[in-house]
């Protein structure tokens, strides 16, 4: 009996341990979507940002003309205007009042000193310098009358331009003196677009040459010409600059923060694959390479980029299959399978 228990045991154990071989889990596949190694043409291809600002003639500044006081602010901040609205009226200073008035005075004083020294001419009491001098005198005090008046009637501010208002860094009641900034006002036909670009990359661009510009707001990219190139290093950020003109109906506004891409260096023939291939670990470029069912890692040294492809210098060869979505999940060696 006890040896009957024994081998019934023995053949329990044996058949449990055959079933637990038999269940060993089977080595994972992975789901992947393949591109292709292949002879394509490459130019090396930057990616630029900036913010869309006033071109030359983009913004007006409207200035006060004479010591004076803001009496009404007509088009505030955002206000859109015709050319000859008026922005901001003013009213002269009290010292400009004054000037205005000795200003007068000292003019019609003057025209009398003029008549009185030609009457004397006449009687030959009076020497031709001296009724030279008094008309001098004469119009010198109206130039200032005149000039003091027509500041006085240039106190009410209009636009010069259609636009829209920007700024108006004044208050009604304020005293302004001459020069005096009152307000600026944005033309929206005339803005363009300002990158900073590496100073290495300058001497690969060409005034003319397209520029891919992606506006921040989700609108339709749009390609313009570069307009000009300025090497100069702004001293704060270390770039050089890139302008580019921007059309009126692609809406742009100041401010708006804008991505471009633009090519630099001469086009050549070399081996690319897609750029969604490419992985990086620890700064070594690589990608995986399907062949047999199995994903094989392959370090690889980039080129320049164009639109959605990467140029690779040496890893691969013509015609190899690359891993192009699933690869992060990957390690070398396992097992994959088309998507």
């Amino acid at each position: 009996m006890t040896r009957s228990l024994l081998l019934i045991l023995t053949l329990m154990l044996a058949g449990c341990s055959a079933g637990g071989e038999g269940d060993s889990p089977a080595d994972p596949v992975a789901l992947v979507s393949l591109g292709r190694a292949e002879q394509g043409v490459v130019t090396e291809q930057v990616t630029l940002f900036g913010t869309a600002e006033a071109g030359a003639t983009g913004k007006q500044t409207l200035a006060a003309p004479a010591d004076a006081v803001v009496t009404r602010i007509i088009a505030p901040v955002g206000t859109r205007v015709r050319r000859g609205d008026v922005i901001v009226a003013l009213s002269p200073a009290p010292a400009t009042r004054l000037d205005i008035v000795k200003a007068a005075t000292d003019a019609r004083a003057a025209d009398a000193a003029f008549a009185r020294a030609q009457r004397l001419r006449a009687d030959g009491l009076a020497s031709d310098a001296e009724v030279e001098n008094a008309r001098a005198a004469a119009a010198s005090a109206n130039a200032t009358r005149t000039s003091l008046s027509g500041r006085a009637g240039a106190l009410t501010l209009r636009a010069l331009a259609p636009g829209y208002v920007e700024t108006v860094p004044v208050s009604p009641g304020e005293l302004v003196t001459a020069g005096t900034a009152i307000a600026t006002i944005g033309r929206p036909d005339d803005v363009r677009a300002r990158f900073g670009a590496d100073p290495a990359i300058i001497h690969g661009l060409r005034r003319g040459a397209p520029i891919r510009i992606v506006p921040s707001a989700g609108r339709a990219p749009l390609t313009v010409p570069v307009e000009s190139i300025d090497s100069a290093v702004d001293p704060q950020t270390r770039l050089a600059s890139v302008f580019a003109r921007l059309p009126a109906t692609a809406g742009i506004a100041l401010g708006e923060t804008l991505q471009a891409h633009v090519d630099v260096g001469a086009s050549s023939t070399a081996l690319t694959i897609p750029y969604a291939a490419l992985l990086d670990d620890g700064g070594q470029p690589f990608v995986y390479v399907a062949k047999g069912g199995i994903a094989h890692r392959h370090d690889v040294e980039t080129g320049p980029a164009t639109g959605d492809r990467i140029a690779i210098v040496k890893g691969l060869a013509a015609g190899d299959r690359v891993v192009t979505q699933g690869g992060t999940a990957l390690e070398d060696g396992m097992k994959v399978r088309t998507k």
